[in-house]
């Protein structure tokens, strides 16, 4: 069984050498499918992210977000060592700055970021993740640092931590860390795996 840098490395490669036609196709596939889920369909504060690195761009579905009057965040990083995301409200043509990681962040006041408790969905992307709501991310670990208090709730569980990946990215099983936080659900280009 392959580590999980390994395995990072594997699926991180494998998707950067999808080309420009295959990643817009399963975008659209993406996007398409997932807008229709009841889980889409009742979230009004929703956060995205700017695709990197070969991952699944969900810019489709945020187009379809704006066009239901759904607001729109990124994720941006706090302070070095703090080393959690907070979200920023984001429209298409926006100003977005570079981040210490070289992903686009937008540029808007500190004072007017919000923390991951006032959101309704969070769309978070995946290197590998397997059918039981398991993920492999960047190895940051600043989704789970940011979202670890839903691992403490039972009953009133928000926002939903939703992956987003492509479908040749699921695997068999990922062993799961203490500080692993759970995802909802998992979309991909195949559609909605629910954990």
């Amino acid at each position: 069984m392959k580590s999980r840098q390994q395995l990072r490395a594997a699926m991180r490669q494998k998707r950067r050498a999808l080309s420009h036609q295959q990643r817009d196709y399963f975008a659209r596939q993406f996007a398409h499918r997932f807008s229709k889920t009841q889980l889409f369909i009742n979230s009004h504060n929703v956060a995205f992210y700017l695709a990197n690195d070969g991952e699944l761009d969900p810019l489709h579905l945020m187009r379809i977000a704006w066009s239901m009057g759904k607001s729109c965040y990124l994720p941006v990083l706090s302070a070095p060592y703090q080393k959690k995301l907070l979200f920023a409200k984001y429209h298409e043509g926006d100003p977005v700055v570079f981040n210490r990681y070289g992903i686009g962040e937008p540029v808007i006041a500190a004072c007017s970021r919000v923390r991951a408790r006032q959101l309704d969905l969070v769309l978070t992307p995946l290197v590998a993740f397997d059918a039981q709501g398991n993920r492999i991310g960047m190895g940051g670990g600043f989704y789970d640092r940011s979202f670890a208090f839903l691992r403490q709730r039972r009953q009133w569980i928000k926002p939903r931590l939703v992956g987003v990946g492509y479908g040749f990215q699921q695997i068999d099983t990922i062993n799961d860390e203490s500080w692993d936080v759970p995802l909802s659900a998992i979309a991909t280009d195949n559609g909605l795996i629910a954990t």
